[in-house]
């Protein structure tokens, strides 16, 4: 960054549902280094799963960033205290008819795809085959009062609203956003006005988050997040998806591997100096 460039904001959003591990250290590192002395470092909560989050694993995080050296802007946002704003959003797809609820099961969803024979496959497995999308209005509407549903976007019509559109990552240069690779994806349910694209990006734009650091695992993500932003209207930011730190086996480390958790290694007598050498191997 020049002196004549503006200062970056960056976050760090987890999801309070473990303990940190050594890959959640490295892409809060990351992030914070980003910032530099002059920007913004900002730590997100991304608790909508209200069944799997725990209060003390929020704790873990807050002890765990502040053993390593870390600082962040107050307040930190905990996205399970913010719903309205999400269901603020989805009244403005519904507005624009871009949304549709859907009342399929897993097992439903699984059983039209082997009645099908297969079945085009995106990010998160097989595309949902549609269902749903031709309901009536009139039977939709009863059916959500005593049923469990999700809404989905109608993706073909809100890929042909937007128009081309591209976002930039720091790695890989100018890309093209095909948000079309997810099919119909789930912006929310009834129980939970949410998802993980739609609060993500809404936090992203509402904290004026001007560089997203994040693992490259996640880079599918950004097509549709690129797509919600030219939706809703909201600024894109710049993008940097880093390497991911693996296991010896070449695996993803997990929250259920509690060898490699920030609190395990603390407690085995590693200092915080010895974590940041690790994870800058």
């Amino acid at each position: 960054m020049t002196s004549t460039d503006p200062p970056i904001t960056t976050r760090f959003a987890p999801s309070p549902t473990g303990l940190l591990h050594l890959g959640h250290a490295y892409s809060a590192m990351d992030a914070y280094e980003a910032a530099g002395e002059n920007g913004r470092f900002l730590l997100r909560l991304e608790d909508i799963d209200l069944g799997r989050c725990r209060p003390e694993f929020a704790d873990a995080i807050f002890e765990d960033l502040t053993w390593l050296g870390l600082e962040w802007e107050q307040p930190v946002r905990r996205q399970s205290e913010h719903f309205d704003n999400y269901r603020s959003a989805l009244l403005n797809l519904t507005e624009m008819d871009l949304l549709y609820p859907c009342f399929c099961t897993r097992a439903d969803i699984q059983r039209e795809i082997d009645a099908a024979g297969r079945a085009p496959h995106g990010p998160d497995g097989p595309l949902y085959p549609g269902t749903c999308r031709q309901i009536a209005a009139s039977e939709s509407s009863a059916r959500m009062k005593s049923e469990p549903f999700a809404l989905r976007l109608r993706m073909a019509e809100a890929v042909k609203g937007a128009g081309p559109m591209k976002w930039h990552d720091a790695v890989r240069g100018n890309i093209d956003a095909t948000p079309n690779i997810f099919g119909d994806v789930v912006l929310a349910r009834k129980d939970v006005p949410t998802s993980y694209h739609l609060a993500c990006t809404w936090d992203d734009a509402l904290q004026r988050v001007t560089l997203v650091t994040r693992g490259e695992d996640l880079l599918p993500s950004t097509h549709v997040h690129r797509l919600l932003q030219a939706l809703l209207n909201l600024p894109t930011p710049n993008y940097r998806h880093h390497k991911l730190i693996t296991a010896p086996d070449g695996k993803k480390f997990s929250k259920r591997d509690q060898s490699v958790t920030i609190k395990s290694l603390r407690a085995g007598g590693w200092s915080a100096e010895q974590i940041l050498a690790k994870i800058s191997e």
